[in-house]
């Protein structure tokens, strides 16, 4: 019964992570000074053009200190890969009816956690003081999320119980998240304004994707537990 409680704990703090994102990062996006690759003499944040990344610098690109922004983004990044990493923790519990099902699901569950740790890594690695150890972090977390997702929607299209409409979040979320790699590696440089534009709403679309994928597979799970 505890460990019931314990695990739909989990799924709720997960959910709130999510949330928790979504709220501290529009406000730090209110309060960002402004500055873009292209144009560091903006003002604010510019929603198609900003990096979610800009939001984690302690420095704008035109100059401007931007300690506060930075620390909600820091928080709510970290927060983010935390509750990732507990998602996946106690989402493999649901996979254990076969020998194979459980190979699975440690294999999805280790990738998550790898991800949830890459993303801690993005926000301790603010762009304008640690770049390239920063951009190492954000490759790693997507291709790693990449492979989790996959694996998992793999699990859900094979369990008997589960409905298959998570399975379809989650492969609808997989053709998403190969498809932004692909912009990642191949993709327009963010040095050109059109390339900008592309690569900064392509990040959006796949963050909050990802949110959204990670809410709904965590309040299924949550009234699936016990």
């Amino acid at each position: 019964m505890r460990s019931t409680i314990s695990r739909r704990r989990v799924f709720e703090l997960v959910a709130a992570g999510c949330v928790l994102f979504v709220v501290l990062t529009a406000l730090a996006m209110l309060i960002y000074p402004g500055g873009t690759v292209t144009d560091p003499t903006t003002r604010g944040y510019s929603f198609f053009t900003n990096f979610f990344s800009d939001l984690g610098r302690t420095e704008t690109r035109g100059g401007h200190p931007n300690l506060l922004a930075a620390v909600l983004f820091f928080i709510a990044l970290t927060g983010a890969g935390a509750s990732l990493i507990a998602f996946f923790l106690a989402f493999a519990g649901f996979f254990t009816r076969t020998r194979l099902d459980r190979i699975l699901a440690r294999l999805g569950t280790f990738v998550g956690v790898i991800a949830g740790v890459c993303f801690i890594g993005v926000a301790f690695t603010p762009a304008n003081l640690a770049s390239a150890l920063h951009n190492q972090f954000v490759f790693a977390a997507f291709e790693a999320f990449t492979a989790a997702t996959i694996v998992y929607f793999i699990l859900l299209m094979r369990a008997p119980d589960y409905p298959k409409r998570y399975a379809a979040v989650f492969g609808v979320f997989a053709i998403l998240l190969v498809l932004y790699l692909g912009l990642l590696f191949t993709g327009p440089s963010p040095r050109t304004p059109e390339g900008l534009l592309i690569q900064a709403t392509g990040q959006k679309i796949i963050v909050y994707a990802s949110i959204v994928s990670v809410l709904i597979q965590s309040l299924g799970a949550r009234q699936r537990v016990g």
